[in-house]
């Protein structure tokens, strides 16, 4: 056992087991929604959603394990918020492409991304960004998170004048939103150990009297994703088009990375005075891994998740957090 702990940078001197267990439940716990949004928003271009979920949580437990492996970081991965928009909304709805299109695109990208990887010319992008921009990188994936917390949550809606306005908060799920952001912003300033797991649970009960949160029971197993494995189209492979799609998500993936790995790496207090991530090589080695990977099983461009700082708040240091991460998408 304290071997294959290891494995993942445990260290029995200065962190606790417990610890690692309870962060790596926190993390997934914070991230499980992209288990529902990712074949919500891939089935648009015609994929099979049940099959697309059971991809999704097959390439970001894998992604996630492989991770915490080779970087021995307590991150977590799955397909990309915003990336995965882009490869639906664009790509095959606006630009008129199949999905098999897309992700060979997303495909190309991954090769792209181990062989900058190997030449460790991605390394010297990462370490050329002034450290500022890093931060400012990480905020902005941050915000965009909490602008889809605040969407999905129907505190923000749809606005003729404005694009967005602010919703009726007093009913519904938008107070249920409101309530729980709250009791978590609390905890968070009180410094409470297990903060977003705990405002989670509480959230989610709730919401039972108030009619939200429906529990159901599993009564059948994952849909066969078979259909989705190396589903490559090459018609369109001599395009300039695809050359486009491929440098576009080339681009979005790489600030993506590099913004969450040093938000994260930051509120670990993982960096050191200049500001650099240990092991940062392997870090974005299992990167274009996983979004090499996540393309041949049949899903949108992997990333790194912000989310994985809430399972650091929980304790996280180690790539065990990651570990228990990807063992609880299997």
């Amino acid at each position: 056992m304290k071997r294959v702990l290891s494995w993942f940078g445990f260290n029995p001197k200065t962190m606790r087991l417990r610890t690692e267990v309870l962060a790596g439940g926190t993390t997934f716990l914070t991230m499980a929604y992209i288990l529902a949004v990712n074949p919500q928003i891939l089935g648009a271009t015609g994929m099979d959603r049940g099959a697309q979920f059971t991809i999704t949580a097959i390439a970001s437990g894998c992604a996630t394990l492989v991770m915490g492996w080779l970087s021995h970081l307590p991150l977590a991965m799955a397909p990309g918020m915003g990336v995965n928009a882009f490869f639906a909304y664009t790509v095959c709805n606006a630009m008129g492409y199949s999905w098999k299109f897309a992700l060979l695109a997303v495909f190309l990208e991954g090769v792209l991304f181990l062989i900058l990887t190997v030449t460790s010319l991605r390394e010297r992008i990462i370490e050329a960004i002034p450290l500022s921009l890093k931060r400012a990188i990480g905020c902005g994936i941050g915000f965009f998170i909490l602008f889809i917390g605040l969407r999905n949550g129907e505190v923000l809606v749809n606005s003729e004048a404005t694009l967005v306005q602010l919703g009726d908060v007093t009913v519904g799920n938008a107070l249920l939103t409101v309530i729980g952001v709250a009791i978590t912003s609390m905890l968070f300033v009180l410094r409470v150990p297990g903060v977003f797991l705990i405002g989670i649970f509480v959230t989610t009960l709730m919401g039972i009297p108030l009619g939200l949160t429906h529990l159901s029971a599993v009564t059948a197993l994952p849909p066969n994703p078979s259909e989705l494995i190396c589903a490559f189209s090459f018609k369109d492979i001599f395009t300039t088009d695809l050359l486009i799609v491929v440098f576009t998500l080339l681009f979005v993936d790489l600030f993506n990375s590099i913004g969450t790995l040093v938000g994260v790496a930051s509120r670990a207090g993982l960096l050191n005075e200049k500001g650099e991530i240990p092991r940062i090589r392997q870090a974005v080695m299992a990167d274009a891994i996983a979004t090499t990977g996540g393309a041949l099983l049949g899903t949108s461009t992997i990333s790194t998740y912000v989310e994985s700082a809430s399972g650091i708040e929980a304790g996280g240091r180690s790539g065990v957090t990651a570990l228990v991460t990807a063992l609880c998408f299997f």
